[in-house]
């Protein structure tokens, strides 16, 4: 039992201070790869009455039922037509499998803690009250999300599925 505990810390390790990176516009996106389960394209989607516009539905993941969140509505940014680079996320967040919809993947990016900053508070900016920090890697800003901030407000309503 104990070798198992073991690996799984290692595996832990292994994803410290990996982020996958995603557009939303031309803006990159980070979420830590300890919550990335896997990314599949967008399938059919059962829309589901009476929640945030933004929380497309529910698909169903080999048996599991997983909502599914368009992080573009999320940030307050105009709808778009899905195409052939639109993507899902699927995370795991307080042992719920829940897909995000973004425009496209980037990369697996490596940043150093000390490559990280906290991020700067706008006022009531909703995309930016979902950020755990900014990195500059590369010259290039990638904005990394928070999952528990991200999911907090919708936790009660995506936990029923």
């Amino acid at each position: 039992m104990d070798e198992i505990i073991l690996e799984k810390n290692n595996a832990a390790d292994d994803l410290n201070g990996r982020f996958l990176t995603f557009y939303i516009d031309d803006t990159v996106y980070g979420i830590d790869l300890l919550h990335v389960i896997e990314i599949i394209q967008v399938p059919p989607i059962t829309h589901i009455p009476h929640v945030p516009n933004y929380i497309k539905g529910i698909i169903n993941l080999r048996g599991k039922i997983a909502p599914i969140i368009s992080v573009r509505l999320k940030f307050n940014q105009q709808e778009i037509p899905y195409d052939e680079k639109t993507c899902i996320i699927v995370v795991v967040i307080n042992d719920m499998h829940v897909g995000l919809i973004v425009d496209s993947i980037s990369e697996v990016a490596n940043i150093d803690s000390d490559e990280l900053a906290a991020p700067p508070q706008f006022g009531s900016d909703l995309s930016n009250q979902y950020l755990g920090s900014i990195a500059n890697v590369d010259g290039r800003v990638i904005l990394n999300i928070d999952c528990n901030k991200f999911f907090e407000s919708d936790l009660g309503i995506i936990s029923s599925y």
